[in-house]
C-alpha cells in the first residue's frame, strides 16, 4: 500500500455572514479545473432545521503529479444555519445565503500511488532508502506544491468571502 504523509493537518478557516453558496462552489471547481485536478465530492449531505440548513461536504481531489508520487487534499465544509435572503444593493436585489461557514483543510503526499513497489519486502526496503536519501528533493517539491495550491485556494475563498460586506437586517 502507498505511503500516506500528512502535509498538512486540519488548518481551520471560519467565516461568518453573507456569501453566494453556489458561487463559492463554483470558484472551488474552477479553481480545481483550472490546475489540472481531479476531484469528486465524498460526502454531500444536508439537514433542514428551524435555524435554517446544515450541510456537510467533503472535497477530496488529487493530482497524479509522477509516476511514483501523488497529491490529495480533503476539504471540509460545514454550513452551520444557512438561510437565503434577499440584498438591495445599488437597485438590485441579490439572492445570498446567510450562515457560518467551517472549513478544514488536509494535505497528503503519497509515494508508490501504483502499489508496485510494496508486493515485496525487498522492493519495500528499497522505496524506504530511496525516498529517505535519493528522491527527499522530489518529495519535498511536491510537499511545496500541495502546501502552495491550498494557500492559493485558502487566499481565494477570503477574498470571494470579503466581496459581501452587506449587513442583513431582520
Amino acid at each position: 500500500m502507498a505511503d500516506r504523509t500528512i502535509v498538512l493537518d486540519h488548518l481551520k478557516f471560519s467565516y461568518e455572514g453573507l456569501f453566494n453558496a453556489t458561487e463559492l462552489h463554483a470558484m472551488i471547481s474552477e479553481f480545481f479545473y483550472g490546475k489540472g485536478w481531479d476531484w469528486h465530492e465524498k460526502m454531500n449531505e444536508e439537514l433542514i432545521t428551524p435555524e435554517g440548513k446544515q450541510i456537510k461536504i467533503v472535497f477530496e481531489p488529487w493530482k497524479s503529479v509522477s509516476d511514483y508520487y501523488k497529491i490529495k487534499i480533503r476539504i471540509k465544509f460545514n454550513l452551520v444555519d444557512l438561510k437565503d435572503v434577499e440584498i438591495e444593493h445599488q437597485n438590485e436585489t441579490l439572492k445570498l445565503n446567510q450562515g457560518l461557514i467551517r472549513t478544514t483543510f488536509d494535505a497528503y503526499v503519497f509515494n508508490d500511488r501504483k502499489n508496485v513497489w510494496t508486493e515485496k519486502p525487498f522492493y519495500w526496503f528499497l522505496t524506504v532508502i530511496f525516498d529517505k536519501y535519493i528522491f527527499n528533493k522530489n518529495y519535498k517539491k511536491f510537499e511545496h506544491w500541495v502546501k502552495h495550491d491550498v494557500d492559493e485556494l485558502l487566499y481565494k475563498m477570503k477574498s470571494f468571502l470579503n466581496t459581501y460586506k452587506y449587513i442583513y437586517q431582520t
